[in-house]
């Protein structure tokens, strides 16, 4: 005889009107929210697309209203590529970007250290220093340095005037890397000292692995300003198409290609391309720098 098992009667508890509300506006929010995430993103992608699409182009076409090319013009990029001086222009953005990078750097983090975890006379005065020079706008000094590393130096037409600064330091790398190096707490450095290390050797084994995002952010930002810059290759380089750099051989390209439209964003592809690829693979690092700093102040 087959027993026949009842299966028991789930009991649902019947959703009140304000419960249905709060979900449904929760449900709005979140609808709401990621409607303008999307608009956002298409913000700043499409023009990125449109950049790529046109590049890709016939000559003709991209005079047009067409959105999408009739046959993709991958040519385009090997004629900028044959451009004379182009190569030389990546090459020198290279060295500046590079080398400027570095230098700045190497020399920001002994300054930073000392501001962020040394007690001496006269430090706040020396950070309220490193402050004011980040508000003093470049156009004050342009003309006194020019003056002396073109008169003076006989160096106009190069881009050491640009690189060997950065020696020296930067007020904004320098006031960013203090900021980070306040979040390390003093116990490490105490710590080392007691095993015998020295404030050099302090900073080399202890505060440089701990702040690296910070590091890293600073570094990205130094980058991101020389590769970008066209102001001072404008001042110092201009009279030498040799030492001229991406931005401002871009801008003598789009004057030599007035009317190809479709060469023009090729180039200018190219020239935002590492800058997209090295904040595309260091973007944790460069955030995650950049949210720390200023957590203690």
């Amino acid at each position: 005889m087959t027993q026949v098992l009842d299966k028991p009667v789930e009991l649902r508890t019947p959703v009140s009107p304000a419960e249905r509300t709060a979900r449904r506006k929760a449900l709005l929010e979140w609808i709401g929210v990621h409607s303008l995430g999307v608009a956002a993103a298409l913000f700043f992608t499409l023009p990125f697309v449109f950049v790529f699409l046109t590049s890709l182009m016939s000559d003709t076409q991209a005079l047009s209203r067409d959105l999408i090319p009739h046959t993709w013009e991958w040519g385009n990029y090997k004629k900028v590529f044959d451009t004379p001086g182009f190569l030389t222009w990546w090459k020198n953005t290279l060295i500046y970007a590079g080398l400027g990078t570095v230098l700045t750097v190497v020399s920001s983090i002994p300054v930073a250290y000392a501001l962020a975890k040394f007690r001496f006379p006269g430090r706040n005065l020396s950070l309220m220093l490193v402050i004011s020079m980040m508000m003093l706008p470049p156009q004050v000094t342009i003309i006194p340095m020019y003056l002396f590393w073109a008169k003076q130096l006989g160096l106009s037409g190069t881009l050491w005037p640009l690189i060997i600064p950065m020696a020296f330091g930067d007020a904004f790398s320098i006031f960013l890397l203090r900021q980070f190096l306040m979040t390390i707490p003093n116990e490490y450095l105490d710590a080392a000292r007691v095993d015998g290390c020295g404030d050099l050797r302090t900073l080399l084994k202890v505060v440089l692995p701990m702040a690296r995002p910070g590091i890293a952010a600073v570094a990205l930002f130094q980058f991101f300003y020389a590769w970008n810059d066209y102001f001072g290759p404008q001042i110092y380089a201009s009279e030498n198409p040799g030492a001229w750099t991406l931005s401002y051989g871009l801008e003598s390209f789009k004057g030599a290609h007035h009317t190809d439209w479709n060469l023009t964003m090729a180039a200018t592809l190219l020239v935002m391309a590492p800058v997209i690829l090295v904040f595309f693979f260091a973007q944790k690092a460069f955030v995650e720098g950049v949210t720390l700093t200023g957590v203690k102040g």
